[in-house]
């Protein structure tokens, strides 16, 4: 695990010295889907702070149990996968961002719930959230279409309870990285046109973060490097 992470690690340096960036404008983000909270925890003793999930309630029972592992750390939680509107409220109580978000139905749904959890007292501000933007507007891999990006980055900003963070967006199945992570970043510069705050662009993954990171990500989600076949072995 030690060397796998050391080797991502590497990657995104190169990456980042390839592109004239600096490497802390990029986060990594652990996809930790389907690992056992036990190899999280071991993450966390790594020096990693920020695991995404994409399943609400596998989630849920990961979150509680890192927590009983390691109860004086505090890692922040995504969920970076489709969200179904009757479980937002089992992520609300973990989760540090959405960033999935790809219709207004799923917006409103989510606004509803932070406002509920807000005259609870269990919560206080707007939940940051990213819009997942899709490049080829294929409704079967998720994200909302070229065409209907800036209604929706309008509707989240405007939304009390949420906070419109950025955007996510994934290269599509057959699609050459660079085309791809192009046309996410030509979509992320408009919507900070319209909505300054919008700074994150979640982008690339283990095979393609290189491209990403060239293309302006601050956020690569990895799994497969990190993880293998998703049963993590100590190196």
């Amino acid at each position: 695990m030690t060397g796998r992470l050391a080797a991502v690690r590497d990657r995104i340096a190169a990456a980042c010295r390839d592109a004239g960036r600096d490497p802390s404008e990029v986060a990594l983000l652990a996809v930790t889907k389907t690992v056992p909270a036990t190899d999280v925890a071991a993450l966390l003793d790594l020096g990693l702070g920020a695991f995404a999930e994409n399943r609400a309630q596998e989630a849920a029972a990961k979150v509680g149990a890192v927590h009983e592992l390691r109860p004086d750390a505090a890692p922040d939680w995504f969920f970076v996968g489709g969200l179904q509107r009757n479980k937002v409220r089992t992520v609300l109580p973990w989760v540090t961002r959405i960033d999935s978000v790809d219709s207004p139905r799923l917006a409103r749904a989510i606004d509803k719930e932070v406002a509920k959890a807000r005259d609870a007292g269990e919560r206080s501000g707007p939940l940051p959230v990213l819009v997942q933007y899709s490049v080829d507007g294929d409704p079967d891999r998720g994200g909302v279409a070229p065409a209907d990006l800036a209604a929706l980055t309008d509707l989240v900003g405007a939304l009390p309870g949420l906070e419109l963070a950025g955007l996510m967006a994934v290269a599509p199945l057959g699609w050459e990285a660079g085309a791809a992570f192009e046309q996410v970043a030509e979509a992320a510069r408009r919507t900070r046109e319209r909505h300054p705050g919008a700074t994150v662009l979640s982008a690339g993954m283990s095979g393609d973060l290189e491209s990403a990171i060239g293309h302006g990500s601050t956020v690569v989600r990895v799994g497969t490097a990190l993880v293998g076949d998703r049963r993590i072995a100590s190196e």
